[in-house]
């Protein structure tokens, strides 16, 4: 991993150089994490399409603001031009704080393999003395990952561009993947077993995160209840605590709350949606064969006669109008009779060879015994090239 960094703003020019860090070995996602991202079927994506809105709430129940998840298909160009088709991921979380304005935004191009292609997001707060920014971009650049954070706070601006190698990023949940992933799990209603993937904490450093399914609650939505599974994901940093949020799922993966762990407020549904359920793919009928019994059939039967005159019709015509054609046959029929060779299909392509066309002249003068151009050539008997001498010759 390589990483370089600069500021910009009214106090960057006082800001002494900082040691670096020894750079560690980059954590690696397990067998369990990579091989639970290979089970995703694309028919399993099918499913995963669909928007959703939910009301940000605080403890007390006061509107906050609101949260937008929209997943669809679409297509994607990389820098090479090359086009592929993956999922595209987009978020909207806009709301108020403690009276203060905050929010983020993200979007993201996933592969059928939930692997990263690009993804931006922004997040925002607008403090009256200092207000925060923070953008950051992920683009793949052929065997690599390249990630840029630009920090914002007041008008300081920080920038800092990390490359990680691609075979290191495998296992890794983006937050766009993770978005699709809990969808994933709540259709298996299941979350894989000591899976240990990799995900950015809120440094840009690459570090472990996990899955826990923690069962399922019965909500109530409206006038109805319904039953959720409820998963929790922890990032777990190096650098600071880990941080965890807890996403109650319905069976067709509708968010219908989101809980952050330490957060005064939440996210939850105030629409109970319209649930999905798997297709069930019926095997294809199977129709038994019926004998064709057409003699029977007055009306297939008739026109089996009528098409059999009219045949008898047009070939009655044809050798009357061409009367060569039935002496060549006669002919040929008449010499096969008399030779009754044993090779039938060779016999005639030998006699009916000199009228093609594309057949070369016949030289004036040729041997009787001429090879045929429809015959393998025999092998010549070996014998040897010198003579016998005769008895009594010394």
């Amino acid at each position: 991993m390589s990483s370089k960094a600069h500021s910009t703003g009214l106090r960057a020019k006082h800001r002494q150089p900082s040691p670096r860090k020894q750079s560690l070995p980059l954590p690696k996602a397990n067998a369990e994490a990579i091989n639970f991202l290979k089970s995703i079927q694309p028919k399993d994506l099918q499913l995963l399409v669909f928007s959703e809105t939910l009301a940000m709430v605080s403890d007390t129940g006061e509107p906050l603001g609101e949260l937008t998840i929209d997943v669809q298909k679409g297509k994607y160009r990389d820098e090479l031009g090359v086009i592929s088709y993956c999922l595209i991921v987009h978020a909207l979380n806009r709301g108020f704080l403690d009276n203060l304005l905050c929010g983020n935004s993200l979007l993201g191009y996933l592969s059928g393999k939930m692997e990263i292609m690009e993804q931006h997001s922004h997040e925002f707060i607008k403090l009256l003395v200092l207000p925060m920014e923070r953008k950051t971009s992920l683009v793949r650049q052929e065997d690599q990952l390249a990630m840029t954070r630009i920090v914002k706070e007041g008008e300081e601006m920080k920038t800092e561009v990390t490359f990680f190698p691609w075979n290191s990023t495998a296992g890794f949940i983006s937050e766009a993947a993770n978005l699709v992933i809990l969808r994933v799990m709540a259709w298996r209603q299941m979350v894989p077993s000591n899976a240990r993937f990799l995900a950015l904490d809120t440094e840009g450093k690459l570090c472990y995160s996990t899955y826990q399914a923690l069962g399922f609650q019965t909500i109530q939505v409206g006038h109805q209840q319904a039953e959720v599974f409820i998963v929790e994901q922890t990032v777990h940093s190096d650098e600071g605590i880990p941080m965890s949020c807890q996403f109650y799922l319905f069976s067709d993966g509708h968010l219908a709350k989101r809980v952050q762990v330490g957060s005064p407020g939440c996210c939850i549904i105030t629409k109970m949606p319209i649930l999905r359920e798997q297709d069930e793919i019926e095997p294809p009928p199977v129709f038994e064969k019926k004998p064709l019994a057409w003699e029977e059939d007055m009306e297939l039967y008739s026109k089996f006669m009528d098409r059999k005159e009219e045949l008898r019709l047009s070939h009655n015509s044809y050798m009357l109008h061409h009367p060569e054609a039935h002496a060549l046959i006669s002919d040929f029929l008449l010499f096969l009779l008399l030779r009754q060779p044993a090779d039938v299909v060779t016999f005639a392509a030998e006699y009916f060879g000199p009228f093609s066309v594309r057949r070369q002249p016949t030289p004036a003068l040729r041997s009787s015994n001429r090879p045929s151009p429809f015959r393998s050539l025999a092998p010549e008997p070996s014998s040897s090239c010198g003579f016998t001498p005769a008895s009594g010759e010394g």
